[in-house]
């Protein structure tokens, strides 16, 4: 093709016809421009947001391995202090994306604490992979599990302190329903602070709380340093649950629509990378541990991920549902449920005073059809239904059928 000619087409005239058979564009875009008569992304640098944590590693990887690259993009990963400042970034556009709790998204959507503003989840990041920590000293006294901290807090009545890393986040909704699960009232038996993930492990050290939820390494940070027991994982409270997600404002998925594509593809395809083996989790691993990144060890990375787990009292098992990324993209799809699950949730412990529309929400936040093209371009499998089925540890199923019942049906809430 002539540069003459070039300069007579359209940008969109240009790739279509790369599309069928040109030289100089990657078949993972080829593929995606083929299929929905697409462009090139408008937008080819873009700054992701992400919090110190072991599941920020497909966006970290997405750009060190030049994955990015593939789908006409150049990833920034931009590494944040705390939730608040990724949620204050992505409603001011100073971020682009960002790793971010899945309940976060939903909350500021709904203007639930401050900030408002129409948001949009385009892939789920990870499963599994969180825990809840218990200080030693409450180990100590028998409190290594629900039911020992229940037992432990009627026995010993005063203040217990307890934090999670954002009021509508998940690790406050997997606090939340594990106490409530073994007795527990949250809101009444219990202080609940929010501290950023780093954090953690700096303030349970010096006695600032009893225990806390928070994402890998943290939990396993907590037992190598000898300060804290794993009461829980978050699988055992929700096999397979979503975690983080990839998010950013509905401004800029209308906006910059092709972008947004190229950039779920590329963090799909890192999340196949990353699942792939066992060389390349340990290469993920030694790379997020790096000071730009998680800063911590190398150890307090590489057991969990591969499902090693012990509770810092003796006891080490093997997990088959640690961590993942991919899972043969069983972990990506952002199904509808699960963001109506955050909205149950959230209308459970009171942050909602009223029943949203859940499916209405889900389905304006969730980008269905934006994630099923970067699939297509990233050769993901896409699941038949948008809706999933799990049963929790309390033995109740959410199927998504009737969030309303479901949330009013707890016997211990707000």
């Amino acid at each position: 093709m002539t540069d003459l000619l070039k300069s007579s087409l359209s940008r969109r005239a240009v790739l279509q016809t790369a599309a069928v058979g040109a030289v100089g564009i990657s078949p993972a875009l080829r593929s995606v421009v083929y299929a929905a008569g697409s462009d090139a992304p408008e937008k080819t640098e873009v700054k992701i947001g992400f919090i110190p944590l072991t599941d920020c590693a497909s966006v970290v990887m997405a750009s060190v391995l030049g994955i990015d690259k593939k789908y006409g993009v150049k990833i920034i990963p931009t590494k944040e202090a705390s939730w608040a400042g990724v949620r204050d970034k992505l409603v001011t556009g100073e971020l682009d994306f960002a790793h971010v709790l899945y309940g976060l998204i939903y909350g500021v959507h709904l203007g639930v604490g401050g900030a408002k503003k129409d948001m949009a989840v385009l892939m789920n990041l990870n499963h599994n992979g969180q825990a809840i920590t218990l200080s030693k000293k409450l180990a100590d006294k028998g409190a290594v599990d629900g039911a020992g901290l229940a037992k432990l807090m009627a026995a010993e009545k005063r203040e217990y302190t307890f934090a999670q890393t954002f009021p509508t986040g998940t690790h406050a909704m997997w606090l939340y329903y594990w106490m409530a699960a073994n007795g527990i009232d949250p809101m009444k038996d219990a202080k609940v602070i929010t501290v950023p993930p780093p954090q953690m492990v700096a303030n349970m050290r010096v006695g600032n709380m009893d225990g806390f939820c928070v994402g890998e390494p943290w939990g396993h940070r907590a037992i190598i340093d000898g300060i804290g027991v794993t009461a829980t994982t978050t699988q055992d409270i929700w096999k397979d649950h979503p975690e983080k997600v990839l998010g950013t404002t509905g401004e800029f998925v209308k906006k910059y629509p092709n972008t947004a594509r190229a950039v779920t593809a590329a963090i799909l395809e890192a999340g196949k990378w990353i699942d792939a083996g066992l060389q390349n989790k340990n290469k993920m691993a030694e790379t997020i541990a790096e000071k730009s990144y998680v800063n911590t060890s190398v150890d307090a990375i590489n057991q969990r991920i591969l499902g090693r787990y012990q509770n810092g009292m003796g006891k080490t098992w093997d997990d088959p549902n640690y961590m993942k990324f991919f899972n043969d993209g069983a972990v990506n799809f952002p199904y509808l449920s699960d963001g109506m699950w955050f909205l149950t949730q959230h209308k459970r412990w009171g942050l909602l005073k009223e029943h949203p529309d859940y499916l209405a929400v889900a389905k304006q936040i969730n980008q269905i059809d934006i994630y099923k093209q970067a699939a297509t371009a990233s050769k993901t499998p896409v699941p038949k239904d948008v809706m999933r089925s799990s049963k929790l540890v309390d033995g109740v199923v959410w199927d998504g059928k009737d969030p309303k019942k479901y949330a009013d049906g707890f016997k211990i809430k707000a």
